[in-house]
């Protein structure tokens, strides 16, 4: 099949996709809160129509939260999984942002036009660029040139709660031959990347108790013992002086680099000045012998995201509080057990616990890391696809947060997952103003157009 004749139609047609872009933004599709159910419906109504204007076969499917929408299109060729969201984040605080955040509008910057509205990265135009070029596809040769499955979710952005029971319910008619995910980003705005590293994601929030009540601290200071000073010096003791953290057995499972791999990450010239300077920071933190690149995306972490305790307001209050706590989360890569490091961290602190003193514990999540091999001649073949549209060297990359839908996919279905997006790093997703380029978009409808003709 002609991939040009496709290719021309993407560019003639980019006015009427950039048009059902703005029908799906309009739609306030926050998943997070209940007042917008109905605006979760509209949005997998919505797609269902439109994957259903594509010929593809296509429902709303019920969950105890927002619906799924499923969609099947036969073909000759491989079986390919496309998943996305379709619901978006919540958007205070409103003030900071210039317009209506679901009044989409193309507006013209210093960098070239975007388009300007909540959901426009994360995750409705990155989703429907996979869907414009299966459009195109349609229009020029009557047929895909494989069979497709699409899964759009509706709870991304609220924890997929769910997602892994709807997926193993589902999983022969979800099982494929590989999972395409539009998620991710170029590499620093830039060169277009195929994400292989995904890291795990643990979180912690532990609560140290003292005293039965907050205390003098003129009459108990020093005697008594004090939570505040009892969590400092467990946090203290997480890492070592050269960034490595101290919980027994945290490494086990921590794969090194390939030459392959990380002779491409050198490749990138990534740098990391610059990626601190924006935040006002000059100097990695991490573990002091590995490269900055290695700490983001192949290494592991452990971060303290919140300290509280005794009192925190206006003015001063002396006193010793009765309790302190703290939420810590780990980034695991590699075949890190989650729940291992949760046990043995916990152990950490008890054996750190002087007398009087007591801890408890609640877990916020335990996923672990997902890594693709990308041996398979589907992945060289994306590369090169990515490569040829953009006209830069596509690479593999990591990445330093955590997409678990990944990972299901590789346990729940045995489905390979591939990662590719189009999104940007000042893209501000989560944040006020969020936008999209359109250079993003259509090049992202493009992307895709290329590599269905190079999986085919």
């Amino acid at each position: 099949m002609s991939l040009d004749a496709v290719l021309s139609r993407i560019d003639s047609d980019l006015p009427a996709a950039m048009d059902r872009l703005m029908e799906l933004l309009r739609i306030p599709s926050i998943s997070t809160d209940p007042a917008f159910a109905d605006a979760c419906d509209r949005a997998a109504d919505w797609l269902v129509a439109d994957l259903s204007s594509l010929g593809v076969k296509a429902e709303k499917r019920p969950t105890p939260g927002h619906p799924m929408v499923v969609g099947h299109l036969d073909g000759d060729g491989p079986h390919l999984l496309f998943y996305g969201h379709y619901d978006v984040q919540p958007v205070d605080p409103l003030d900071l942002w210039h317009r209506d955040p679901f009044d989409p509008q193309i507006e013209d910057t210093n960098k070239g036009q975007v388009i300007r509205g909540r959901g426009a990265s994360d995750d409705k135009g990155q989703l429907m660029t996979f869907i414009e070029a299966c459009r195109a596809w349609k229009a020029v040769h009557g047929s895909l040139p494989c069979k497709l499955t699409f899964f759009l979710e509706g709870e991304e952005e609220s924890g997929s709660p769910s997602l892994v029971p709807f997926m193993k319910e589902n999983a022969d008619e979800l099982r494929s031959d590989l999972a395409l995910i539009c998620d991710t980003g170029l590499f620093e705005s830039k060169t277009p990347a195929i994400v292989t590293m995904l890291r795990g994601l643990l979180g912690e929030e532990i609560t140290i108790t003292g005293p039965d009540m907050d205390l003098h601290s003129g009459m108990y200071g020093g005697v008594a013992i004090n939570p505040i000073r009892v969590l400092s010096r467990v946090i203290a003791s997480l890492h070592d002086d050269a960034g490595r953290i101290t919980i027994p057995g945290f490494y086990e499972g921590v794969p090194e680099l390939s030459d392959e791999l990380e002779a491409q990450w050198q490749g990138l010239a990534f740098d990391h000045a610059t990626f601190l300077g924006d935040v006002g920071l000059s100097r990695p933190a991490g573990e002091q012998d590995r490269t900055p690149l290695e700490m983001i995306w192949s290494r592991p972490t452990c971060e303290v995201n919140g300290i509280w305790g005794g009192y925190t307001g206006d003015g001063f209050k002396t006193v010793l509080p009765a309790k302190a706590q703290a939420k810590i989360s780990f980034r695991l890569v590699g075949d890190q057990d989650p729940l291992a490091i949760r046990e043995n961290f916990r152990q950490l602190v008890r054996d750190m616990l002087p007398e009087d003193c007591e801890v408890s514990f609640a877990g916020h999540g335990a996923s672990k890391a997902s890594m693709t091999q990308t041996d398979a001649p589907s992945f060289d073949a994306a590369r090169k696809a990515l490569s040829d549209e953009w006209q830069v060297p596509a690479a593999y990359v990591g990445c330093g947060g955590s997409i678990p839908i990944a990972g299901f996919f590789q346990n729940i279905l045995e489905t390979t997952p591939m990662l590719v997006g189009f999104g940007k790093d000042d893209d501000a997703i989560h944040s006020p103003n969020e936008k999209y380029d359109v250079e993003s978009f259509h090049k992202g409808i493009r992307s895709w157009a290329r590599i269905l003709a190079a999986l085919t």
